[in-house]
């Protein structure tokens, strides 16, 4: 094995530039989450490098979005794929490259739109492929799925939907999400999101008529004061009601209200907990002849630590250690990723396998370029080595 290991650092090493190139072609290639032509573009690119290192891909279509990009790799195979996943979009608006394009200062830090989150990741996730190809490594399919709208949490269109049907059925995943400075790897994350309640009353004037109104916003209040009572901030159990919409002026008992809330969770069973207490406050009413509606669609899901996720994780501290990358540890986190939709899905993730960096969603985002290297060799040395005998200890 250690030969493969050294074969295997030895292709990167000799790809440094072209992943380099890469790196920059992507960054310098706009694409926030609502600037579709940009992101297509960068699937367009990613495409090409795709289907020239013999990777057959194609697109689907996403509402109100650019299109998310599958990518499949020895797909003769009859086993189970491992994915390895991503996102093509940033947060930043247009004009963000020219601003701030990318470069590499003297300390061997990338800059740059994206540089860390993740245009590096969608680099490394290619070169993991291209690294097993030079091994003649073909033990099982390898599936990418790159989507196209994350940074959002995908709000306005049926990504959710779609990447969880392409990644079903699926042995493992790694998601290749900003990597953290100290070398932990992500095991958990964080669900949640915005979901809103709509309230419908009865207009009416408050002065003439004030006994024919029904007042939404009245009722909303009423809803507000019944969810926020049971946030449980040590379980994690989170609701915000953040903003109200209701009415048009004093003089008007208003006939409707939305309540925004942001919700967070850690786990599925306190997901369970505030969607049922949603579920209650939506569909009993204080105001009488009021009704409402809940909308959940944008939520997403957690990343449960689950023994499958863990026994991924080991194998990878196990091959890092093997293959001379090091110690590695884990963690979680309170932000949101695509392993969420993964883990749901029943595929062991592992996230935070990309480029180490800092400075997520703001113009000082910086990535160690020497760590674009290092945790590819990790990726594709993690792929070679990941058999049956994983799949039994996820079971």
């Amino acid at each position: 094995m250690e030969q493969i290991y050294t074969q295997i650092r030895q292709y990167i090493d000799e790809n440094r530039q072209p992943m380099l190139n890469l790196w920059r072609d992507l960054v310098n290639t706009e694409s926030g989450t609502t600037q579709i032509d940009g992101v297509n573009a960068v699937c367009s690119i990613l495409r090409r490098e795709m289907e020239n290192a013999g990777i057959h891909t194609r697109v689907r279509a996403i509402q109100n979005s650019g299109d998310m990009l599958i990518g499949e790799w020895n797909p003769g195979s009859s086993k189970a794929p491992l994915l390895l996943i991503g996102h093509m979009d940033t947060v930043f608006k247009e004009g963000a490259a020219k601003e701030n394009p990318f470069r590499v200062d003297e300390n061997g830090m990338a800059h740059g739109p994206g540089v860390l989150d993740m245009k590096a990741g969608l680099v490394m996730a290619l070169y993991t492929v291209k690294a097993l190809d030079s091994v003649d490594w073909k033990e099982r399919p390898i599936k990418f799925i790159f989507a196209s709208d994350e940074e959002n949490l995908h709000m306005r269109s049926d990504a959710k939907e779609i990447f969880a049907e392409e990644a079903a059925g699926a042995l493992a995943a790694f998601n290749f999400e900003t990597g953290y400075m100290d070398n932990r790897f992500v095991v958990g994350r964080k669900g949640g999101g915005p979901v809103s309640i709509r309230i419908h009353g009865r207009a009416s004037h408050s002065g003439i008529a004030p006994e024919k109104g029904r007042s939404a916003v009245l009722e909303a209040a009423h809803k507000i004061v019944e969810i926020e009572s049971q946030n449980d901030i040590m379980r994690g159990r989170l609701m915000n009601c953040g903003m109200v919409d209701g009415g048009i002026g004093e003089n008007t008992i208003p006939d409707s209200c939305e309540v925004r809330i942001g919700i967070r969770f850690p786990n599925a069973e306190v997901r369970d907990e505030i969607f049922e207490i949603l579920h209650r406050a939506t569909n009993h009413n204080s105001v009488p002849d009021t009704t409402a509606e809940l909308d959940l669609s944008r939520v997403m899901q957690c990343m449960d630590t689950t023994d499958g996720v863990m026994a991924l994780f080991h194998h990878l501290q196990r091959t890092a250690h093997d293959c001379g990358f090091g110690e590695i540890g884990c963690f979680q986190v309170g932000g949101l990723s695509d392993s969420g939709i993964t883990v749901a899905c029943g595929v062991p993730t592992v996230c935070g396998m990309g480029v180490r960096g800092e400075g997520n969603h703001t113009p000082d985002e910086y990535a160690e370029v020497e760590s674009l290297f290092q945790r590819s060799v990790l990726a594709a040395c993690a792929a070679y080595t990941l058999n049956d005998d994983f799949a039994k200890a996820a079971e």
